[in-house]
């Protein structure tokens, strides 16, 4: 898939409200909290235009037996993709709109997500230098098969530095 880069859109926030009121009618009461993550979560950050969400669940087993009515509604059902007890949705094939992450309560991917986003909100010289390092990337990366492994080392960096921002938070 080619790497498609967009300035910050308001639309996204509203995209993701629209899309949790999709999820919420199918998946019910098994829905425990729902979160907008990643750089279309964060105003003013270039992003991918995908929407990130994060459907947080009692019991990951469960989302399973949703699969074909997922594939119905026009998702692939990707599994774990890679991440041991999530589950992943998404939404657009080609033009992929949206991703849709389920974890259950308590999986530690959670935080490191939720962290992030809050240390890249709360920090916006840090938001402003992932936009530029991602810009660069998609010039010289034209695939997401190339362009997302070579942003991992700087995003675990940047990760890290979120850790302890977030570490020192909850001392004061």
């Amino acid at each position: 898939m080619d790497v498609r880069l967009s300035e910050f859109n308001e639309e996204w926030s509203a995209m993701y409200e629209e899309e949790a009121l999709f999820l919420k009618a199918v998946f019910g009461d098994l829905i425990l909290k729902l979160e907008h993550f990643g750089s279309t979560a964060v105003k003013g950050m270039v992003a991918k235009p995908v929407i990130d969400m994060m459907v947080i669940v009692l019991d990951i087993g469960k989302v399973d037996s949703f699969n074909e009515k997922m594939i119905l509604y026009g998702y692939d059902a990707a599994g774990e993709w890679g991440i041991p007890g999530r589950r992943l949705f998404r939404k657009g094939g080609e033009n992929r709109t949206h991703h849709i992450h389920f974890y259950e309560q308590g999986n530690l991917e959670i935080a490191r997500h939720l962290i992030f986003r809050d240390h890249l909100r709360a920090h916006p010289e840090e938001a402003a230098r992932y936009s530029s390092f991602k810009e660069q990337l998609a010039k010289q990366y034209h695939t997401t098969v190339q362009y997302s492994p070579a942003k991992k080392n700087f995003v675990s960096q940047m990760e890290r530095r979120a850790l302890e921002w977030h570490k020192g938070i909850k001392r004061n």
